[in-house]
């Protein structure tokens, strides 16, 4: 089986997360899969941000996309409560504030004036790149528990599955989530897409009771693969998860050492910060690593 390194919103700890040249660089550095998350704007974009409220680490108002727009400032804002235009106003390229606390900080290329992607500018970018050989894992940012905040599950994961098929690339994606709706929905729009159900201990009740058996209750919401965090992981996760014939991906994995113990556990695929470290794991052990793709080059080149 081949186990898979997943660059997460792109590689954060090496990069500015879910923007164009931070997909650029983890793509030429070489990843199976780039982990990337999306929302839902006020006129229905598509954008990558992780977070349902503009985030004031990793982004700085500009200017207002009119002079006297009352919205702004925007950071602190619902995503969802903002266009498209007011968003590509924000400064996504330097984490803030940037201090010994935040350790992207410390290791991140800042790239200042970088603004924030629709989906569609990334499946193009990536189509762009003839990247065939790197699935696309498209994170859907829903919280049942803040629903004003939330896209309707059933339309998100359906505008999602649209984009993806109008750039062809339908056959090579992930839908991942915390929001198993989402995942069920999507079994039932697009059965031959992979589905990964996202898990944690804070966020364990947002799916109803599992019970104890977490991996048999992912199954059942239609997920192929469960994708947990590190802490959750052990042997008899991995048990139960085989038995429900699930793999596991597990996240978010930055330390070697910690890789090399998800690695033992039989996990087949790695989320990671920092896919230059889990590429020297994999040299380490022997196992498959991602091809680089090639920059993209000037025309008549």
């Amino acid at each position: 089986m081949r186990v898979e390194i997943h660059g997460h919103r792109g590689a954060r700890g090496l990069w500015p997360e879910n923007t164009l040249p931070g997909m650029s660089r983890t793509m030429e550095l070489g990843v199976h899969a780039l982990e990337l998350d999306v929302a839902l704007t006020a006129d229905r974009r598509l954008v990558l941000t992780h977070d349902l409220t503009v985030s004031a680490v990793t982004s700085a108002d500009t200017r207002p996309v009119t002079p006297d727009d009352p919205a702004f400032p925007y950071v602190g804002k619902p995503i969802n409560s903002l266009t498209l235009a007011q968003l590509r106003t924000l400064d996504v390229g330097v984490r803030f504030p940037r201090h010994p606390q935040d350790p992207f900080a410390l290791t991140q290329v800042a790239m200042p004036e970088t603004r924030m992607p629709t989906l569609g500018a990334v499946l193009g970018l990536v189509n762009a790149y003839q990247a065939a050989g790197v699935r696309l894992h498209i994170e859907l940012k829903s919280d049942p528990t803040r629903p004003a905040l939330s896209a309707a599950p059933e339309e998100f994961a359906e505008l999602v599955l649209d984009e993806l098929d109008r750039h062809g690339r339908l056959h090579n994606a992930a839908i991942l989530s915390f929001d198993w709706r989402i995942i069920s929905r999507v079994a039932e729009l697009a059965p031959d897409v992979r589905r990964f159900a996202l898990v944690e201990l804070d966020t364990l009740g947002w799916n109803g009771p599992l019970g104890d058996d977490v991996p048999a209750a992912a199954r059942a919401a239609g997920a192929t693969t469960l994708s947990p965090e590190h802490v959750m992981v052990d042997e008899r996760l991995m048990a139960q998860a085989a038995a429900a014939g699930l793999d596991v991906a597990v996240w978010t994995v930055n330390d070697t050492a910690l890789g090399a113990r998800m690695l033992d556990l039989g996990v087949s695929g790695i989320v990671t910060d920092y896919p230059d470290r889990m590429r020297e794991l994999w040299r380490e052990r022997g196992l498959e690593l991602p091809e680089p793709v090639g920059p993209l080059k000037p025309v008549g080149v």
